[in-house]
């Protein structure tokens, strides 16, 4: 396990705070005149899921959360509950949170697609998965498309469209049913048709 200097303590890294594992959303190193720089941070903890502010001074350190990534399996999702296999072993299977997953990701989960697993181990050597991270870009097949109207710019040339999983997304007016198209995951937007 690293340990981290009060000004390592950055966006993305995940961190051990009150004895759970965070990842750091926003940081800043603020220099007042009279003391010493200070990282000020907000923590999102990865197993209550509730959001810190938290600050740390420069003769501060904390210790990088011991994390290993490794890829797992969507399969299905039913009545609230995401379920998951080895990709290697279908028969492992295991459900995971929907708060885990985050609402915003758990749109874009396709069947049989891959998806990253950050796995923590606590002090009791359990390993815990704490986080699921989706590709930044991921390719759908466009199910329903409403038909372009010609003259239709109220709405920006955009119409809403749902995709193969069942997901609606705005897209420009161009995109056809039966089209793939391309996703950012991270803010649920229209990439480009592919």
């Amino acid at each position: 396990m690293s340990q981290l200097q009060y000004n390592e303590i950055r966006e993305k890294k995940i961190i051990i705070y009150n004895g759970e594992p965070c990842e750091v959303v926003e940081s800043h190193v603020a220099r007042t005149q009279q003391r010493k720089p200070q990282n000020q941070v907000k923590l999102k903890s990865l197993i209550a899921g509730k959001t810190i502010a938290a600050t740390f001074h420069v003769s501060e350190s904390v210790d990088e959360a011991d994390i290993a990534k490794h890829e797992i399996t969507f399969l299905y999702h039913n009545k609230g509950e995401y379920w998951f296999c080895e990709p290697t072993d279908k028969s492992k299977r295991f459900k995971l949170d929907v708060m885990l997953i985050g609402e915003a990701s758990a749109k874009f989960l396709k069947q049989n697609s891959n998806v990253e697993a950050v796995v923590w181990t606590d002090d009791e050597n359990e390993e815990k998965i704490i986080k699921v991270t989706l590709p930044i870009k991921m390719n759908f097949k466009v199910k329903e498309a409403p038909p372009a109207v010609r003259g239709d710019t109220s709405k920006g040339g955009m119409k809403i469209i749902t995709l193969e999983n069942g997901a609606t997304l705005n897209v420009p007016m161009f995109i056809a049913e039966g089209d793939t198209i391309s996703v950012n995951t991270e803010n649920g937007e229209y990439v480009e048709r592919v």
